[in-house]
């Protein structure tokens, strides 16, 4: 059998980067030397996993024929050799056991020497009835010369559909064909999302992912019908000029038959899921991707750090919860305030807001963008008692509700009303978007296409990924990070993170990343892989502050010693550090990549890659959607990216579209390559469609035209 051994992952491994055009391997001494590198990690772990895939579905392929007796040298020759998972079900679809098909029952009946005589296409002395007879036998089933015939029929088609060569063939030719989709019978649901593809033809070669998607979401609420075209005729003549060798065989007419049957009935039907399942595979692969680009720039969005901010869950009945987090987000003080319909009590709002505001000197006013929430900013923008260097700003909620019910909110704040644990998590998403927001499975923030429709274990695995990556990225301050946020570091683990949080809490902060290995089960393995995403703020060794991994200390040090100055000396110290040459710090064990990491991190120490925050201002005169009209221009910030455009919420409960085609005045193949999730883009309203709430922006209109 085939081991899915180093030397099949070292080849994979090869073969990406070669594709990616990589400079070379990556450090990992210097924790930021793996910015930038993640798209390529997440490419390599991707091929990787499809080659284990391949080696396992070449083993049990094997297996299972060596099992039947049946493993010629050519066959296991060409499993082996095999370059994918349709090649490999090709080969061994003929020795697959758990079928009982119309072939099996006539082989049962002894119809298989007919068959062959049949599929040879040797004329006989003997008359039509003289072949036949001899395998007419009612007992066995076959109760006349066209029972035999239509039995040999069956076994004759089945091994022509099972012909490699002939599946190869007929996928690209429907991979050529067209998709159509048409609307079922009977259906009576939502007609809005589905009606442009009610009637819908193109070609598959022009598909884009996101339609099949909608095609696929159609098919199954039984909105749509869905079915690939091709020229059947075409397609059938060509395999009978193939099969059917020589015009005077007596049972010439018979054959033809079988063409038409075996295409009809086996071939086509098989083989177009397989070119669907190839394209719902694409379809996933790129939603996956959408969804993982707009989650990694979500988590990264720019934080309100070490700011004070009292958070707002806004409501029209049950009024607006009110949470006030200082600058390390924990919680000082909670209330309910009432300043929206129906009981508009805003004289008592602003006294309760402003006693809150001038009590915990409070920078920012976050406000979940849910039902109320221009009401509300409205009320906190106007009301007097605010001081004036007060910022409000109304942030994307999506998933809040989740957190607040969940086991890691009810840990957090097990006295506390869930609405109120809503306006918590609102608050810490304007200070840390990425530190909240990694207490939500990804899949509820919002930023994803058709994310319940994709492969569930693939859009995991690569929002995980994602997760991770970004966490490592900005770096983890070890004596304030929670539990969730710590177990996405490298090398630390769901288990491990409640540890490090349970040491925390008994025997206090840490004072160095070295004083992790007290944690009990916390290896020197562990701290190998996480100790140069952590950060130690205020501790006994300046260097824990960094992205400089320990290893790496002894580096720093030498170096200090050559410039006669402390390690610390080092630290910012951009004059100091513009006269050493990278490569005078390269040795048998630190290569030049390394040497760079190091200086650029000594020269901006703990460094967050993440942009400064800016608030977005949303115009005063729309409030709902009522309030847009076509040739408004707004501005508004983005909070979804697709395939087919970018969605932006401009302030009034409905993001607008503005389609792929309105991102700029120049040709847009992808939308990711133009904006991202939390860009602020001026807009210009295009259409208003009350009746299935929709918005068309335009973001091109509003930029100066190119040269």
């Amino acid at each position: 059998m085939i081991q899915a051994n180093q030397q099949v992952v070292r080849t994979v491994v090869e073969e990406v980067l070669s594709q990616l055009g990589s400079r070379g391997s990556a450090t990992t001494e210097v924790a930021s030397s793996a910015d930038g590198d993640w798209g390529v990690f997440s490419k390599v772990d991707d091929a990787v996993d499809a080659a284990r895939d391949l080696v396992d579905r070449k083993n049990r392929a094997l297996k299972s024929i060596a099992e039947q007796g049946a493993l010629k040298p050519a066959l296991q020759q060409a499993i082996v050799g095999a370059r994918d998972a349709n090649e490999i079900d090709d080969l061994y679809r003929p020795f697959k056991t758990t079928r009982k098909t119309r072939a099996t029952v006539a082989r049962e009946r002894g119809l298989e020497p007919l068959a062959n005589f049949l599929a040879s296409q040797v004329n006989r002395e003997a008359g039509r009835a003289a072949v036949l007879a001899p395998y007419v036998d009612p007992a066995k089933g076959v109760a006349d010369e066209d029972a035999a015939l239509s039995g040999a029929s069956d076994i004759i088609a089945e091994r022509w559909s099972e012909t490699v060569s002939t599946r190869t063939w007929l996928r690209g030719q429907l991979s050529r064909g067209f998709i159509r989709t048409r609307k079922k019978r009977g259906y009576a649901g939502d007609d809005h999302r589905f009606e442009q593809l009610y009637d819908h033809r193109e070609p598959i070669g022009r598909l884009a992912s996101h339609r099949f998607l909608a095609m696929r979401r159609g098919e199954t609420e039984n909105a749509l019908s869905m079915a690939i075209e091709v020229d059947d005729e075409t397609v059938a003549a060509a395999l009978e000029r193939q099969w059917l060798t020589n015009r005077g065989f007596l049972f010439r007419r018979e054959l033809e038959a079988t063409v038409r049957d075996c295409y009809t009935r086996l071939l086509k039907p098989s083989v177009s899921s397989e070119v669907l399942t190839a394209l719902r595979e694409t379809a996933d692969q790129d939603a996956i991707a959408v969804f993982a680009t707009n989650l990694g720039e979500l988590l990264l969005a720019p934080p309100a750090t070490h700011k004070t901010i009292l958070g707002i869950d806004p409501g029209f009945r049950t009024g607006c919860k009110v949470a006030v987090i200082d600058a390390t987000g924990k919680l000082v003080a909670h209330t309910t305030v009432y300043p929206t319909a129906p009981t508009n009590d805003t004289t008592g709002a602003e006294r309760e807001l402003a006693r809150l505001i001038r009590a915990h000197d409070v920078e920012f006013i976050a406000i979940g963008n849910g039902t109320a929430s221009r009401e509300t900013a409205d009320f906190c923008r106007r009301f007097e008692p605010t001081p004036p260097g007060v910022t409000t700003v109304i942030v994307n909620e999506s998933g809040a509700s989740i957190y607040s019910a969940s086991a890691i909110a009810r840990e957090e704040f097990p006295e506390l009303d869930l609405t109120v644990r809503g306006a918590i998590s609102i608050a810490r998403r304007l200070q840390d978007p990425l530190a909240e927001l990694v207490k939500i499975d990804p899949k509820s923030i919002g930023v994803g296409q058709y994310q319940h429709d994709v492969n569930q274990a693939h859009l995991k695995k690569a929002l995980d990924r994602v997760v991770s990556s970004s966490v490592n990225r900005v770096g983890v301050d070890v004596n304030t990070a929670s539990a969730p946020l710590l177990s996405y570091v490298a090398g630390i683990g769901p288990k491990l993170a409640r540890a490090i949080v349970a040491h925390r809490d008994t025997n206090g902060r840490f004072a160095t990343r070295r004083a992790l290995l007290s944690v009990p089960r916390f290896g020197s393995r562990a701290f190998e892989q996480c100790a140069g995403f952590l950060r130690v703020h205020d501790g006994s060794e300046p260097l824990d502050a960094s992205a400089v991994h320990p290893e790496s200390y002894s580096v720093v040090e030498q170096l200090a010693s050559r410039l006669g100055c402390r390690s610390s000396d080092l630290l910012g110290n951009t004059a100091l550090l513009g006269t050493v040459a990278p490569e005078s710090l390269v040795d048998s064990q630190i290569g030049l990549p390394t040497a760079r990491d190091i200086l650029s991190e000594l020269a901006a120490p703990g460094r967050d890659p993440r942009e400064t925050f800016e608030p977005v201002r949303f115009s005063d005169a729309v409030h709902a959607l009522e309030d847009v009209v076509p040739g408004m221009r707004l501005e508004g910030v983005v909070t979804n990216v697709t395939h087919f455009g970018a969605f932006v919420d401009i302030g009034v409960h409905q993001d607008g579209l503005v389609h792929v085609s309105e991102l700029d005045n120049r040709f847009v193949k992808d939308p990711t390559r133009v904006v991202k999730v939390g860009d602020r883009l001026q807009v210009e309203v295009l259409a208003v469609d009350a009746r299935r709430r929709r918005i068309g922006l335009s973001r091109k209109r509003t930029l100066a035209p190119r040269d």
